[in-house]
């Protein structure tokens, strides 16, 4: 399903702190995406050199702190988004934070030096929810908010 990236983005601003740009985008985000079938929409941002710790996130609660083993922490070492087709697929590295979720996308944030400083997770109970242009999408809406680089 093609998602309204584009309006999502234009909406966004790149006013306030970190903190209330990461809070904008999730509610933008899960404001419009819900109806295409998203079930959550997240930041997690690392603590420490060994885990990951959820920042502002819309829906429902979520595993925190998590490893670097999962598809976030993965994305967040390699410094390129992920798509996961199918979380069954995963395994053990799979982070199981809500057993409905079968798909998800996440991308990495990266400061001025180039450094991830987050990642962004969009997660789906339908398998095969995403693809590279949701990946776009939203690293589109976290450039409009100023929020990677």
């Amino acid at each position: 399903m093609k998602r309204p990236y584009d309006t999502i983005s234009q909406k966004a601003e790149a006013r306030g702190d970190r903190q209330q740009r990461m809070r904008q985008v999730v509610d933008l985000l899960w404001d419009t995406l819900e109806a295409t079938g998203v079930s959550w929409v997240g930041f997690y941002l690392p603590d420490g050199e060994d885990q990951l710790v959820l920042g502002p996130m819309r829906n429902k609660p979520a595993c925190s702190p998590i490893g670097l083993h999962g598809a976030c922490g993965q994305c967040y070492l390699q410094g390129k988004a992920i798509i996961v087709d199918d979380v069954a697929n995963l395994g053990e590295n799979y982070i199981a934070c809500d057993p409905r979720d079968r798909s998800e996308v996440v991308v990495p944030l990266f400061d001025e030096q180039g450094k991830c400083w987050a990642v962004l997770d969009v997660d789906s109970h339908e398998t095969g929810a995403f693809i590279e242009e949701d990946a776009e999408g939203l690293i589109s809406v976290l450039r409009a908010a100023a929020l990677t680089c």
